[in-house]
């Protein structure tokens, strides 16, 4: 192992595909996940076995409540997730959710010395979040190293987008080239109790999309 990263692991299909490439990079690899008061917990029931089958040396999940804020059909019930196209950023964005999660990210390297923090944001087929662009990591990779004692003191701390420019297909085919067993995921907004995606909501549509461009059966569990 060259180095150790810290990636964040939601449990679904492109952070499962980057924890897959931090190990291939040879990365000691501990993995983060948020219960951040999301609309279900089936993604981090998804992001622990993902977590074990590609080998993380540990697995943190972090509690935190975005739904006090609200503003997202993903923390706020009231608020339904659209299952059509929609204009504009969705009302799934949720608010400073990349930031927050980055931040504490950061804090965790620290502490373990890591190098790299790897992020599974897409500027490609993705849903138009303003925190999944590159323009925010560079801002956040350069804030990161002022405000670090480890990047002060010589060691700066790297944020690793390895999907940034690839497309769903892209993403998946990688996946599956470097041992990533889709089955064990979830993308769904709105998964039902028995684990099965809604297959309606933009998540899945791209989800779908990306396994049919690649040639290769969707593993998903639909309604």
């Amino acid at each position: 192992m060259s180095s150790r990263a810290v990636v964040l692991l939601s449990g679904g299909l492109d952070s499962a595909t980057t924890l897959a490439i931090a190990r291939d990079k040879g990365c000691a690899c501990y993995a983060l996940s948020f219960d951040y008061g999301q609309r279900h917990r089936a993604e981090l029931k998804a992001a622990a076995k993902v977590a074990t089958s590609l080998g993380a040396i540990a697995h943190k999940i972090i509690s935190l409540d975005l739904k006090s804020i609200g503003g997202s059909a993903l923390t706020d019930m009231s608020i339904a997730v659209p299952e059509h196209e929609t204009s504009g950023i969705p009302i799934t964005y949720v608010p400073a959710r990349n930031t927050v999660f980055l931040s504490l990210a950061l804090g965790w390297a620290e502490v373990l010395g890591a190098e790299n923090i790897y992020i599974g944001v897409n500027a490609v087929d993705y849903s138009g979040y303003p925190d999944c662009r590159p323009e925010f990591i560079a801002a956040f990779e350069v804030m990161a190293n002022l405000a670090t004692k480890v990047a002060v003191e010589g060691n700066p701390i790297r944020i690793v987008t390895p999907l940034i420019d690839m497309s769903k297909q892209d993403i998946i085919e990688t996946g599956v080239r470097l041992g990533v067993d889709f089955t064990i995921t979830t993308s769904c907004y709105q998964v039902d109790g028995e684990g099965r995606a809604c297959g309606l909501c933009e998540s899945c549509r791209i989800r779908k999309s990306g396994f049919k461009e690649a040639g290769l059966k969707d593993p998903t569990r639909y309604l």
